[in-house]
């Protein structure tokens, strides 16, 4: 064991449902670092004194989760990528100074090409069902791939609109019900909660996208989303949200414990067996 004793940790509220410590322990152990990662339920009116005194705490730094990733961009030094998303999930100390960035766009687009290599060559267009902060970072990840066009759909249309002002002109807002929009995408991504456990089934006909599409649900409980149930019996090549909370966890591994992480079989089935076992069917979106 590495002689340096490090803590890290999960902030939110609620925060009992989260798998970030299953996560980022079993790497601990796997890499025999002196280490631990804890769970912090903090209420947002006590976020920002949490946040703030992170290292008399004993933390070199912390994941944020609902409700606080807007307060933590608020609070910290963020990078190119938490400012562009307006969220930020990921903090770490830098010479004194709270740093924060958002990795759900790297766990997004790792997992997408773990799932489907070279998804990305020659995608002219993808769509993006939902509007929130997972949205706005799978569309920030999706332009930086170099896909010029972009459909967000989303119930309420204004808020489809604000995506288009925050990312220029590679967005196009469309309305929900315009199954028009599905016939010519290469990538269709569900970031909303429908599918998730207790929640609506996402309404969209998988007969409606062309054969070459691939399909990615943000959601991971259920692992298999009735969407992406659907797309595999198309044949249609998916990528889940189980993959997505795996890869989104590497960066702030490396940042807190000082060493690059490795997604494996092992930890997947570490998370399904827990997921299967558990009772407590929240938080299944990242």
């Amino acid at each position: 064991m590495n002689a340096r004793h490090r803590a890290a940790c999960v902030l939110g509220w609620p925060v009992a449902h989260s798998r970030s410590p299953l996560i980022h322990n079993y790497w601990l152990k796997r890499y025999g670092i002196a280490g631990e990662y804890r769970r912090e339920a903090v209420l947002p009116e006590q976020f920002a004194d949490f946040a703030s005194s992170l290292a008399a705490r004993g933390y070199v730094g912390a994941n944020v989760t609902v409700p606080h990733k807007e307060a933590a961009l608020k609070l910290s030094q963020p990078d190119e990528r938490a400012r562009a998303v307006g969220a930020a999930n990921t903090l770490w100390l830098e010479a004194g100074a709270l740093r924060s960035t958002n990795t759900d766009i790297e766990g997004f687009l790792d997992n997408l090409d773990a799932c489907a290599p070279q998804w990305d060559r020659g995608v002219a267009k993808a769509v993006v069902l939902g509007a929130g902060g997972a949205a706005r970072a799978v569309v920030y990840g999706l332009i930086g791939r170099g896909v010029a066009h972009i459909t967000v759909v989303n119930r309420t249309h204004s808020r489809a609109e604000n995506l288009r002002e925050r990312f220029g002109k590679a967005v196009h807002p469309a309305d929900w019900r315009d199954e028009a929009v599905f016939a010519d995408a290469g990538v269709v991504v569900n970031a909303t909660t429908l599918g998730m456990a207790g929640q609506p089934e996402l309404a969209l006909d998988v007969r409606t996208l062309p054969g070459h599409a691939v399909v990615a649900d943000l959601v991971y409980v259920p692992l298999v989303t009735p969407f992406l149930r659907a797309a595999r019996g198309r044949g249609l090549r998916t990528a889940d949200g189980l993959g997505m909370l795996m890869y989104q966890a590497v960066r702030g591994f490396a940042l807190w414990f000082g060493k690059e992480p490795e997604v494996t079989a092992e930890l997947r089935t570490l998370l399904e067996a827990d997921l299967g076992a558990s009772a407590d069917q929240e938080g299944g979106i990242t």
